[in-house]
């Protein structure tokens, strides 16, 4: 696992073989990326990862400079790996939570700039996901939600839909809540 830019830029982390994640490739993950610092600033930005994985995507919004991140992942190993991994660089800013993300996003009363979920592609809840973000208000005015999925699902007609992006197998929906809603 590679990060790609910010303070930790090019630095590879070794993800055990026995962790079972898909992780963002770096090509989508650089990809989103770009997208999104065109429309961000990292210094500002509260952020959140469901579904963490190996932290990918946690560790680098932590790179690029947000204050405050916060992983939640329920696999032992994975959270166990995300903790090590944040140790390892020193980043503070990374909160890893250990939690069934579902039950954390009914009991959060947090909102943040920025929400990346990447669930299983198979698990059975995939779809609830944004619903569940836009109805318990999680998303501040003017943040961006990003779900990564696969073909087999179509957000567009949610609310707060911007645009869905391509990369391979990867897509990524793109939701943006406006300053009055």
């Amino acid at each position: 696992m590679r990060i790609i830019s910010g303070k930790y830029k090019s630095r590879r982390i070794r993800v055990p073989s026995n962790l079972k994640a898909r992780p963002t490739t770096d090509f989508a993950k650089e990809n989103l990326f770009n997208i999104l610092s065109n429309r961000l600033e990292w210094e500002e930005t509260s952020a959140l990862d469901l579904f963490s994985g190996t932290g990918s995507i946690a560790l680098e919004m932590v790179s690029r400079g947000c204050p405050r991140v916060v992983s939640v992942e329920m696999s032992v190993q994975h959270h166990r790996f995300i903790s090590l991994a944040k140790e390892t660089l020193d980043a503070p800013e990374l909160l890893a939570l250990r939690e069934d993300v579902f039950r954390y996003l009914r009991g959060c009363t947090e909102a943040f700039d920025l929400i990346f979920a990447d669930p299983p592609y198979d698990h059975p809840q995939v779809g609830a996901v944004p619903s569940l973000i836009f109805e318990r208000g999680l998303l501040k005015p003017d943040g961006w939600m990003v779900m990564e999925h696969s073909r087999n699902y179509n957000f567009s007609e949610l609310p707060f839909f911007l645009e869905e992006r391509i990369y391979g197998n990867v897509h990524f929906s793109m939701f943006k809540r406006g300053s009055g809603e």
